[in-house]
């Protein structure tokens, strides 16, 4: 018996500054009805989907920067999204910026194929600076303009399997998956906008596209779950996005991966039974993780 959950990595091209929110709604649209044609269950789009990549530049006025932030979900700009997902009987994933509670979150939601939130996940690993740096070509200003989760990682049950999320930075800490699949998670979500330049390590420019890989990889191998991560892509304002969107087997095997910059889906037929494949062997937690021997992972000094 196997439980094969058809899943589209929905990779974005850029996404200019001026451009309305209901365009790249349309765009989602769009791919999310070639997904449906090509019989998936499960569409994910990047993390600040329905924005340009802010962050990257010092905003003084919070009037400016809270106008890249959405204060219900779904919205006026997103119902369509929402409605026409249901209508298809698809589920789907994508992150936004979100101001709750006087709060700004890095937030990534999944929606069921009845059109229903069923899980919200808030970035915890939040990547950058708080202070205007302007030797740098372009800011990333994650710290200043997003408030880091308190409520931490997740795993729910979803499409017949149990999944959890992440977001961009947050793939690159091991602890980041360890944690979901503890929870049970057969299948992890991540949005990413990644540039190509690295201002303050240059020399590992040409490893970015590498490193992506690697740590989806490591993730998906060391915990036995399929890894689902998928860019927001192409030069954004002048600022070169790697792609590389991929699904990612629980034997860290890329199964599917992008072609493009570009708008595009990346489709694979994901068994959630495989897992077992690496669960019930080298990475059988129950019978060989020593816990008692790792207490420096979680101390804060």
């Amino acid at each position: 018996m196997t439980r094969i959950l058809r899943t589209a990595a929905a990779q974005l091209g850029p996404i200019a500054r001026d451009e309305p929110r209901g365009s790249a709604v349309a765009r989602m649209i769009a791919l999310l009805e070639a997904a449906d044609h090509k019989g998936c269950d499960l569409v994910a789009f990047p993390e600040l989907a329905l924005t340009t990549f802010f962050p990257r530049w010092f905003l003084e006025d919070q009037a400016e920067v809270d106008a890249f932030f959405e204060t219900a979900m779904p919205n006026a700009a997103t119902q369509p999204l929402f409605d026409r997902a249901r209508e298809l009987g698809m589920a789907f994933s994508f992150g936004y910026a979100e101001l709750t509670g006087g709060s700004h979150y890095n937030t990534a939601i999944v929606v069921d194929k009845a059109g229903t939130i069923v899980n919200r996940y808030r970035k915890v690993h939040l990547p950058g600076h708080d202070d205007h740096q302007p030797w740098r070509p372009f800011q990333h200003l994650e710290k200043r303009y997003f408030t880091p989760s308190m409520d931490g990682f997740s795993a729910f049950e979803t499409l017949g399997g149990t999944i959890g999320q992440a977001i961009c930075n947050d793939r690159r800490w091991p602890e980041t998956y360890r944690e979901v699949a503890l929870r049970g998670a057969e299948m992890i979500l991540i949005g990413y906008n990644t540039p190509r330049h690295y201002p303050p390590a240059p020399e590992h420019d040409h490893l970015q596209d590498f490193h992506n890989h690697l740590s989806l990889q490591a993730g998906a191998y060391a915990n036995g779950m399929w890894v689902v991560g998928v860019a927001k892509a192409g030069v954004e304002e002048g600022c070169d996005l790697i792609g590389g969107s991929c699904i990612v087997a629980p034997t860290g095997e890329i199964v599917a991966q992008a072609a493009t910059l570009g708008d595009e889906l990346v489709i694979a037929d994901c068994d959630l039974d495989r897992c077992a494949e690496i669960r019930s062997n080298i990475f059988d937690f129950a019978q060989h993780r020593r816990p008692e021997m790792y207490s420096l992972i979680a101390a804060k000094d």
